[in-house]
């Protein structure tokens, strides 16, 4: 990797944002243990603080040392790495059929609520909406199709924005004999129809969470609590239509693997998007589009405190998935349902060695590279020569969740 250019300042990273900002962040808001956990691993991300592997080159005898990886799904520098395995299965499943790609949103007069129970309502967000899909499937296909989502939660400038991305197969597999039931390529389901629906069952499911006491109300939201008050909450948010939007359909199932490498594992802000930061100042420059105003690109500059504030919000609960799939694709049932879909199509199954994932653009090395990829820093020969593996020095423990 070659140096900056003399003087020019080096491009931050949201480890270093991280680094400059947190612990005044820290001094007035209390983070749960998770999120001290994440935002630790990233600040230590590939540093010498988690190990690393010690390489020497055999031309010039020169020491190189690779520092290890966190491989925390919140880390930008580490998602693609993190997706190329994933991507490899979800090769194998590909049909050669259209796909569509619809995006799921819930309006922000929930955002709040939203924000106090992440897990039940991210969870919520995915039944409503896989239901919706799968059920159009049955009604107007009289087929059983198929849906991957994956979990968005933030804006271009890291504010809430609750969406589901859903890339739901052209036809399915018919529900009265072994065929496969085809649809326009240009063409799967009305947009407003299922804006009803998928409105429907998401408003039933939150008033199911309130009656049987599921929904935690605490801080900004403590006043929902009240039957009165969250019903009217209820009503604001359901008196107007809720987006539901249908993107171009995939220039064939190709065109679905780069969008999938592009959007499964990405994060709410990436490196490339941090133009500057200025510890004098405190604050941080990054690029956003505005899809308000014709998806011009434009800078923000933010406060520290503010930026870090905004990146946590959009930190996962501990162990939840967010990328899920339903109808044939279910984990359950994919390798039968999809080998009933190939007989149905009359192609050959998909072919193991098939489609290399290319990476997406954040990814760098892996977390434990192969020392003949590897050429020396210093002469620029491949070769290098893993001489040890250096271990993790123990690390502090993240303070307890009360900690100021």
């Amino acid at each position: 990797m070659s140096a900056p250019a003399s003087g020019a300042p080096a491009s931050p990273t949201l480890a270093s944002v991280l680094r400059c900002g947190l612990p005044a962040y820290t001094q007035s808001h209390r983070l749960p243990a998770h999120h001290w956990k994440v935002l630790r691993a990233i600040q230590a991300c590939r540093t010498p603080e988690l190990g690393g592997h010690l390489y020497q080159c055999p031309h010039c005898r020169a020491d190189h040392f690779v520092p290890h990886s966190c491989r925390n799904r919140h880390c930008p520098t580490c998602q693609g790495a993190n997706s190329v395995d994933w991507l490899q299965k979800q090769a194998q499943a590909l049909l050669p059929i259209p796909y569509f790609h619809l995006v799921f949103t819930l309006p922000h007069e929930l955002n709040g609520l939203i924000q106090h129970n992440q897990a039940a309502l991210y969870d919520l967000l995915f039944a409503a909406a896989s239901a919706t899909l799968v059920e159009f499937g049955h009604s107007r296909l009289q087929a059983r199709i198929g849906v991957t989502a994956v979990l968005h939660t933030w804006s271009q400038t890291l504010l809430d924005h609750f969406h589901l991305h859903c890339i739901v197969t052209g036809g399915g597999l018919a529900m009265d004999t072994e065929g496969w039931r085809a649809v326009n390529p240009h063409w799967l389901f009305p947009v407003r129809a299922l804006s009803v629906v998928f409105r429907a069952k998401f408003r039933e499911g939150l008033e199911a969470l309130y009656e049987r006491g599921e929904l935690q109300f605490s801080g900004s939201v403590e006043p929902l609590a009240s039957p009165a008050k969250f019903r009217r909450l209820v009503r604001q948010a359901c008196r107007q239509k809720w987006v539901v939007y249908a993107k171009r359909p995939f220039a064939g199932p190709e065109a679905v693997l780069g969008y999938l490498s592009r959007y499964t594992h990405r994060v709410g802000i990436t490196n490339r998007r941090l133009l500057s930061l200025d510890a004098g100042a405190r604050t941080v420059r990054f690029a956003y589009k505005d899809y308000a105003d014709d998806a011009r690109r434009k800078v923000m500059n933010l406060g520290l405190e503010e930026f870090v504030r905004r990146f946590c919000l959009h930190i996962l609960p501990p162990r939840f998935v967010k990328i899920r799939h339903y109808g044939i694709l279910s984990t359950r049932n994919r390798s039968r349902c999809v080998e009933q879909a190939r007989t149905a199509l009359g192609v050959r199954p998909a072919s193991k060695a098939t489609a290399a994932v290319a990476p997406p653009p954040e990814s760098t090395t892996p977390v434990e590279p192969s020392a003949s990829t590897l050429c020396c820093p210093h002469c620029q020969k491949p070769g290098l020569i893993l001489i040890r593996v250096v271990r993790s020095p123990q690390r502090p423990r993240p303070p307890p969740d009360d900690t100021p």
